[in-house]
């Protein structure tokens, strides 16, 4: 294996050796041996978890020799992701009575979309939705009657709220269920251009929405590469996924035959199955490592510079941006999809997608090989594509080379020697930012700050024609522990624009940005945030400031006796704390971490913070 990788891997391990086995310890206490876990439950508790169940079903569950497997489902039917999961229950539990088990969906989720919330009050409950779902997971599982889970979730925050749920019950074991894409819509390009055309008034809202809706336009995850997409090719990266399921199109035979698959799979892992495998054990410094690199390898979502942090964490693994840092340094970028290419995961599932960049990264020393996955030890399965074969479910390996060499490419020849994320680091802290979408000339970018304390008033400064200038635009008072950190990703359309005409323009921010952001310059999850003492709250209109990717390099270029004598500034935001339920999580924003720590409630062992 790449040396680097080893090195990176090793001082995880070592950093994280108390955390982890105090986690270890707790699972393993969590863990009853040679039964069914709901043997512990008095015949009372028993009669009331299996009170709506057929009568075959009670006859088993009254047993302790066959699994009963938990469905923690992110079902609703407004995000089109999460719509066909209507269907899986039924079809889970027709898939395990063909095994001899049973099923109970043992709780819902909150699941919220990003898209409908953009640059809306709302928004700034996403990234708490997070720790809510993990909380949620908790409560669904906490009637211990089950002897493994199968999670079904897709976006965003969805997925990394469920595997912090899963790791701190981690003595069950999981698989992942993906519901897959929508076919694909209207090209990414046309839908760009409409947006800008939109923000510069060339365009109305009739034609905006008509293009949306051909871009986003049936049941499935959205096409672009971004949170959501991202969350699937980590779980199969990760094993947590039957293998080449991510991106297998929704509502079709073969979706079906996998989720089957699924159901059958992890009552095998149970210790009533055939090999008993806790997620929480199945999971370890290496998976984590490999996820990273996957994230590098395909350009996917700055949003897990948070979530990984956080689960890992869950699992009493401490993962920090250097080791982003470093795992992107030597780790090539295989993929272009939107936002770094005009592709979207169709066309990457058609270039030869996960299996082919699996073996890519396994041939080239890149990834951790002999770790544990729901299909047993090794990764090497995951370099396979599924197809059925008469109706049934088969595995074939995938294409020798990219049937796309435009959207998939190879290790000898890269988009980019270096993955798609960067640490910048100076005297305002620290930040990351994605690159697999920027062009040279733009990784490079000094002048002067313009300053504002939120997104709205760029917005307004925007269609006023203040901005039609070179500049960084700062946006601070964004961060966890302002206002929730929402992403800012209504703010690309505009300084799109002002790119497109020729302006050098970034954006430096406690906040986040989309998933599918990346084509202006964007240092965000500014640590320390401008509410949390942090320096951006100090910068003022007209300060220099200079963004260099190839240098880690963000400064703001004010001498610091200068700096020492400024006072920062105290924006009020009471806005920010009343409204579409932001009452609801002020204990959240009092109690959230920082960015550089996943901003979340929970310390590495899944407690609450003091």
């Amino acid at each position: 294996m790449h040396p680097v990788i080893l090195e990176v891997t090793e001082r995880i391990r070592t950093r994280s050796l108390p955390t982890r086995e105090r986690y270890l310890q707790r699972i393993d206490a969590a863990h009853h041996a040679h039964h069914a876990n709901r043997e512990v439950l008095g015949c009372s508790n028993l009669a009331h978890a299996m009170a709506a169940e057929s009568k075959d079903e009670k006859h088993k569950l009254a047993g302790t020799v066959t699994p009963h497997i938990g469905i923690v489902t992110a079902y609703n039917d407004m995000l089109s992701a999460h719509q066909p999961y209507a269907t899986y229950p039924p079809l889970i539990k027709r898939a395990l009575m063909d095994v001899g088990a049973t099923a109970q969906v043992a709780g819902g989720v909150p699941a919220m979309c990003d898209g409908v919330t953009q640059s809306q009050p709302g928004m700034e409950l996403s990234l708490f939705s997070r720790d809510t779902i993990a909380m949620a997971t908790g409560i669904a599982l906490s009637h211990n009657v089950f002897d493994g889970a199968l999670y079904l979730g897709i976006c965003d925050k969805i997925v990394p709220g469920l595997l912090i749920g899963a790791l701190t019950f981690g003595h069950l074991p999981a698989v992942f269920v993906p519901a897959g894409p929508m076919p694909s819509g209207i090209s990414n390009a046309e839908k760009a251009l409409v947006r800008q055309e939109y923000a510069q008034g060339k365009v109305g809202k009739d034609a905006l929405l008509r293009t949306e809706a051909a871009s986003y336009h049936s049941s499935g995850t959205c096409t672009f590469y971004g949170t959501a997409n991202s969350n699937q090719m980590l779980m199969e990266v990760m094993g947590l996924h039957i293998p080449g399921s991510a991106f297998v199109n929704t509502n079709t035979p073969l979706r079906d035959a996998l989720t089957s698959a699924a159901a059958q799979r992890v009552a095998a892992l149970t210790q009533l199955g055939e090999t008993y495998l806790p997620v929480g054990r199945m999971i370890d410094e290496r998976s984590f490592v490999n996820a990273v690199i996957g994230l590098m390898a395909t350009g996917g979502s700055t949003n897990h510079t948070l979530h990984l942090i956080a689960m890992a964490k869950a699992a009493g693994i401490v993962l920090t941006w250097d080791d982003f840092d470093a795992l992107s340094a030597v780790t090539p970028l295989l993929c272009k999809m939107y936002p770094n290419g005009q592709a979207d995961v169709n066309h990457f599932r058609d270039a030869g997608g996960m299996g082919l960049v699996i073996r890519e990264l396994l041939d080239a020393g890149l990834l951790h090989e002999e770790v544990q996955t729901v299909m047993g030890t090794g990764l090497r399965r995951y370099t396979e594509r599924p197809v059925l074969e008469e109706g049934a479910l088969a595995f074939h390996p995938a294409p020798e080379a990219s049937l796309n060499p435009d959207v998939v490419s190879t290790v000898e020849e890269p988009f980019s020697h270096e993955g798609g994320l960067a640490l910048l680091e100076g005297n305002l802290g620290r930040s990351v930012i994605k690159i697999s979408a920027l062009k040279p000339e733009l990784m490079h970018i000094e002048g002067e700050a313009r300053v504002f304390d939120s997104q709205e008033a760029l917005l307004s400064a925007f269609k006023a024609g203040e901005l039609e200038r070179d500049f960084i635009a700062v946006v601070r008072f964004q961060g966890p522990g302002a206002n929730g950190m929402p992403e800012l990703h209504g703010l690309m359309p505009p300084l799109g624009v002002l790119q497109d005409k020729g302006y050098k323009v970034a954006i430096v921010t406690d906040g986040r940005m989309s998933g599918a952001s990346g084509k202006v310059p964007s240092a965000i999850h500014m640590t320390p945030e401008a509410s949390h003492g942090g320096l951006l709250a100090k910068v003022r209109d007209g300060d220099r400031m200079v963004l260099d990717v190839h240098e880690k390099r963000l400064e703001l270029l004010v001498d610091a006796a200068e700096l020492a004598a400024r006072e920062p500034a105290t924006p009020s935001l009471l806005h920010n704390r009343h409204g579409m339920g932001r009452e609801l999580f002020a204990l959240m924003r009092q109690n959230v971490g920082s960015a550089e720590e996943g901003a979340t409630i929970f310390d590495a062992v899944g407690e609450e913070r003091a």
